[in-house]
């Protein structure tokens, strides 16, 4: 697939890029090159695979969560910079009704 200088105008202003003249030139048969690869791996024979999200079956990855010693709340709330009744304390961002 051969992309035109104005096809490549077009993508980089759907990425906000602002390209000069050579490097639009220095881009399309990059690009093309890109599009090129991405259809041959479109074309592999597929049909008989089935989906997956991982190659090999998993079960649960992840450690049991099981509780553990952690800091105190002293301990936490020592590192802020604002505590107010056993909280951290920050701004306000939304305006009380009424």
């Amino acid at each position: 697939m051969s992309l035109s200088p104005d096809e490549v105008r077009h993508v980089a202003g759907l990425a906000r890029l602002a390209l000069t003249d050579e490097e639009v030139a220095e881009l399309a048969p990059q690009l093309s090159s890109i599009l090129d690869y991405a259809e041959q791996v479109g074309e592999v024979a597929a049909e008989d695979v089935p989906a997956s999200t991982h190659p090999f079956p998993l079960a649960n990855v992840l450690r049991p969560d099981e509780p553990r010693p952690s800091l105190s709340r002293e301990d936490v709330l020592a590192g802020a910079p604002e505590v107010e009744q056993d909280r951290f304390a920050v701004p306000r961002i939304v305006a009380e009704e009424g």
